[in-house]
């Protein structure tokens, strides 16, 4: 008997490393781009058009029981749940809602505790790469750089009776679409945006200039703005508590940002130097680097929190150890991975001057992150 498994369930399994079988029945080049990864995930391609004949030939290539079947929206993974089903596996399972269910699922990630008392959270988005964050003081909330789905944001909230007091975007972000302005509607938020990257929005916001600092509960957790440009000229960090350096999309656990989903590859190589080799050089590194994408499972630690010190990147990440600064002009301008899908489309929804659909939202941020240099 086949049953659905939920995105909720998929992502349990692997950031406990718990061992999972999935069978992709996506064509190989959706495949190739973008797949449920893990360190105990074990994942084969056969495209659903392939197996219209019989499962038959493939039965040998899988194990006996608990077999998840994934799909791009869930029809064609049922049929062929279906199929093994009928051909002797047991247990077998389909993906509910398909990769489109898993590229939007948030697991919240408990990062550690603030100074009074309050607590950090990542929002762990495994199907994207992409992570978000809520800062909880004294029953006040402040999110920053909140993925389109804002109701598990509310209902979090909701949980731990908080008032979202603040809502801020890094910058204006190029791979997925941004909540922080519909959660300031839901919640009478103030949002806080880059000013320069904010130089062609519809719509009103706080700016979020250097030095700018917010104040989350009564007894005044300061989230920190710091100014630090080169993936967009606005990137903006945030330094919480003095204890985490949110970074956005300047600085990855394994990588660092690219200056080009603005067309300014050449022109940001400057400010993204500046800012990885010499302002975020004055910084402590002690603090706790916590950003806004990851590429690989490699990157999350066994809690499931992605981040990292300051100074063990400063050792570990090889680009923040290019010494000869043409050698790293290079690196950021040329031989870069593909572009975010629809990455100029989101862009425009991010800045307020188109709102498609939510269907048409949902395809425009299929696909992995793709915000890092490699």
């Amino acid at each position: 008997m086949i049953k659905p498994m939920t995105a909720a369930q998929v992502a349990k399994r692997v950031m406990n490393q718990e061992e999972l079988f999935i069978l992709d029945v996506r064509n190989e080049s959706e495949y190739k781009d973008w797949k449920i990864e893990g360190n105990s995930i074990h994942v084969i391609n056969k495209p659903y058009f392939d197996l219209l004949d019989g499962v038959e030939e493939i039965v040998e290539e899988l194990p006996n029981e608990d077999v998840l079947v994934v799909c791009a929206k869930e029809g064609s993974s049922k049929m062929v749940a279906d199929m093994l089903d009928e051909a002797g596996i047991k247990e077998v399972s389909y993906l509910e809602g398909g990769m489109k269910a898993w590229s939007e699922y948030l697991e919240p990630v408990k990062v550690g505790d603030l100074s009074d008392g309050g607590e950090l959270y990542q929002f762990v988005r495994l199907g994207k790469g992409c992570l978000s964050y809520l800062v909880e003081s004294q029953g006040e909330a402040m999110i920053i750089d909140s993925n389109r789905m804002i109701q598990p944001y509310l209902d979090f909230a909701e949980d731990k009776s908080l008032t979202i007091k603040h809502v801020a975007d890094t910058h204006l972000h190029a791979d997925h679409i941004s909540g922080g302005r519909k959660i300031a509607e839901e919640t009478d938020a103030s949002y806080w945006l880059p000013p320069k990257d904010a130089t062609e929005v519809e719509f009103d916001y706080n700016g979020l200039e250097d030095g700018t600092e917010i104040e989350v509960g009564n007894t005044k957790i300061k989230v920190q703005a710091i100014y630090s440009p080169g993936h967009t000229i606005g990137s903006t960090s945030f330094i919480i508590d003095d204890q985490y350096l949110l970074t956005g999309d300047i600085l990855f656990v394994e990588s660092i940002g690219r200056p080009d989903l603005a067309g300014k590859a050449e022109d940001w190589v400057g400010d993204l130097r500046n800012t990885l080799y010499s302002r975020y050089k004055e910084l402590s590194n002690d603090l706790l680097v916590l950003p806004a994408h990851f590429s690989k499972m490699s990157e999350m630690a066994d809690s499931g929190v992605v981040a990292k010190k300051l100074g063990d990147l400063y050792k570990d990440n090889s680009g923040l150890n290019v010494d000869d600064e043409q050698e790293f002009r290079k690196m950021v301008t040329e031989n870069l991975p593909p572009q975010p899908n629809s990455y100029e489309e989101i862009r425009q929804v991010n800045m307020g001057k188109i709102n498609p659909e939510d269907e048409k939202q949902r395809e425009m941020e299929i696909g992995p992150n793709r915000c890092a240099v490699n």
